[in-house]
């Protein structure tokens, strides 16, 4: 049998979905458009809180605000078109299309990363030095910050949608995925991928890997200066300031290591889906609760903002 390049964009490919059983997909459509309208509800009143009570106008929640924008974005990039997907019998998407979704998915989750490192730094400076925090994060090095996040990110994103779109695909044309994805469309591929895989594992460690270890590097520097205050009451009043950001990258990085950073060959399927689930819809879902309920600030903010639109 012939076999059928399906890199041209007359071609396209088959979203297998997070099941095919046909009984699950009302309950499972269901179950993704509560979390997407729950997220998508909750980080719009995170950004509106912020932007409506002047209190929050500092650099920690200005990287919020930005961090829940992106949240918006990011699962948008996916989980309408698993939606429609859910419902559909075709689930087709075309060859444009993935490519498409794949650079927005990555540009966006890369930026995600690159706020939650700059949330750090700024947590570093607050502990570490209060005094000089209004001088090194004023607004216009806040501004530098999240431009540098938002273009490193999507140089990235080009790049690895370059290296993707020379490949060829060859006979099945099926992604076992919920959405276009680097492993499973890397699966399908008929080309040699050695070298794509290891020019995109060394370029994805550097962008990926830069701002987990400004994480680490920051937290490292936040335990040492608390572990010096003498009082416990002090410690606690330090670390408390970081416990909803510090959750947040758990939940990020975590699901993000264990599916990328692994050779093609021991990717798995159904566990990556899992994984995937993790931190392209949970987290961002769970994010605006995560910073609400554990910051008076916030929950003033949103009380303010319930006031107003009451009043």
């Amino acid at each position: 049998m012939e076999l059928k390049n399906y890199s041209s964009s007359t071609s396209g490919f088959i979203l297998l979905g997070l099941s095919s059983n046909p009984q699950l997909q009302k309950p499972l459509f269901a179950i993704f458009l509560t979390m997407y309208l729950v997220t998508v509800v909750g980080n719009v009143l995170i950004i509106l809180a912020i932007h409506s009570d002047s209190r929050l106008h500092t650099p920690m929640y200005f990287f919020l605000s930005n961090l829940s924008f992106m949240d918006i974005c990011f699962t948008t990039v996916i989980v309408p078109k698993m939606l429609v997907n859910f419902l559909s019998d075709t689930k087709a998407i075309s060859y444009v299309g993935c490519l498409v979704q794949m650079y927005f998915f990555m540009a966006l989750a890369n930026t995600d990363s690159y706020l939650l490192a700059s949330m750090a730094i700024d947590r570093l400076v607050a502990i570490c030095k209060p005094f000089h925090y209004d001088v090194v994060m004023n607004p216009r090095r806040c501004l530098l910050m999240l431009l540098c996040s938002c273009t490193i990110s999507h140089l990235h994103s080009l790049f690895r949608v370059l290296l993707m779109s020379r490949l060829s695909f060859c006979a099945s044309h099926i992604i076992k995925h919920f959405f276009c994805d680097t492993q499973p469309v890397l699966k399908l591929s008929c080309s040699d991928t050695s070298s794509s895989q290891i020019v995109v594992m060394t370029e994805t460690l550097a962008v990926i890997v830069t701002p987990f270890l400004c994480i680490i590097f920051s937290y490292l520097r936040i335990i040492i200066t608390v572990l010096r205050i003498p009082s416990a009451a002090g410690k606690w009043k330090a670390f408390s300031t970081c416990g909803s950001h510090l959750t947040v990258v758990v939940l990020f990085y975590g699901s993000v290591i264990y599916v990328y950073f692994r050779p093609l060959s021991m990717y798995s399927v159904v566990k990556d889906r899992v994984a995937t689930v993790m931190y392209t819809v949970v987290t961002p879902m769970l994010n605006p609760f995560i910073y609400s309920l554990r910051n008076k600030d916030m929950k003033k903010g949103l009380k303010k903002l319930r006031d107003r639109i009451q009043s």
